[in-house]
This record gives C-alpha cells, sequence and structure tokens, in this order.
C-alpha cells in the first residue's frame, strides 16, 4: 500500500458573518469529516495549528490532489448551499495551495512538511480582486518547478435555484510555503 498523501487545509473568508454562517475551526473542519466520510481512501481531522486547520489524508492511487481539492471544495459549497440564511446571491469558493518545498517551520506534527499539500480554503464574492490583492499570478510566475494547486467553486444563482459551477487549475510550479 502507497503512503498517504498529506493535505493540510487553512480557512480564509472574506464574507460578512452577516452574509453567511460564521464557521470556527471545529466547524470548519466537521465540513470535510463529515462530507468526506463516505471516500473510504481519504481521512480527515481538526489538528491543533495557529495556521492549519484540517489533515487530509487520502490515498494517491485512488485519488489525484486535483479529485481531493475538488471534493473538498464541493464540500464547503454544499455546505453553504444548505446554510439556514444565506445572504449572498454568490460567492466563489477557492483553495489554492502549493506542495511544500523547503523545511517545515516547526518541530510539530501538524506542521506541513516537505511533500505535503498547503492549502488555503478561500471563501470570496470577488476572486479576483482577492488574487490581486496577495499578487497570486506574479508569485506563481516566479517560481518553477512542483504542482500548484488551483481549485474554484463558484455559487451562483439561476432562475432562483442555487449551484456551483467547479473549476479546477493544476499547473506545474513550486510553491515555497
Amino acid at each position: 500500500m502507497t503512503a498517504p498523501t498529506r493535505m493540510l487545509l487553512s480557512h480564509n473568508c472574506t464574507l460578512a458573518d452577516d452574509q453567511v454562517s460564521p464557521l470556527n475551526r471545529a466547524d470548519f473542519a466537521h465540513v470535510f469529516m463529515s462530507a468526506l466520510k463516505p471516500h473510504q481512501a481519504i481521512r480527515c481531522s481538526l489538528i491543533d495549528n495557529p495556521h492549519w486547520i484540517v489533515e487530509v489524508l487520502f490515498d494517491p492511487q485512488q485519488h489525484s490532489s486535483t479529485d481531493v481539492a475538488m471534493l473538498c471544495a464541493q464540500s464547503l459549497s454544499s455546505r453553504r448551499l444548505a446554510d439556514p440564511y444565506p445572504k449572498l446571491d454568490n460567492h466563489t469558493v477557492m483553495l489554492l495551495g502549493g506542495i511544500k518545498t523547503t523545511p517545515a517551520l516547526g518541530s510539530s506534527p501538524t506542521s506541513l512538511r516537505p511533500g505535503e499539500w498547503g492549502v488555503d480554503v478561500v471563501e470570496t464574492v470577488s476572486p479576483q480582486e482577492f488574487l490581486a490583492g496577495i499578487n497570486w499570478e506574479t508569485a506563481i510566475a516566479m517560481i518553477k518547478g512542483l504542482s500548484i494547486l488551483k481549485e474554484k467553486q463558484k455559487k451562483t444563482l439561476y432562475q432562483g435555484h442555487l449551484s456551483f459551477c467547479p473549476y479546477v487549475e493544476l499547473t506545474l510550479t513550486t510553491l515555497c510555503l
């Protein structure tokens, strides 16, 4: 059996608390633990780390990193669809991350280590403004090598029905997290 691939998730919600239900660390982790539970080759857990919230372990022979990112984006998108008082006509869930290529920043077992995916789960009404604000395109254009992950779920309102439009982009680049 192949060693599991490790993906750590953080959360960056730029939506106002009156637009969606706020998610604390435990709530955020529960989104993925419950939604991904039916996938036997994927395990999720809440971790104790100042930045990372969720550890996702998956069998790379059964799921690619892009597959897992898509499932994560769908999980949070579905949670937001079920929100009892959504006050947004649309918003986007993006997963932005890369494979760590530099030494771990700490010795904690919850630290992101070389070869692991560090992924920021972003909720925003303006993905272009968010990406421009973090200088994403310039940052990824300057580094060459391994993998970058950009996964997006756009929530849109069509004739009174909410739906999500998935978008996946996996390009070859090294991201030094």
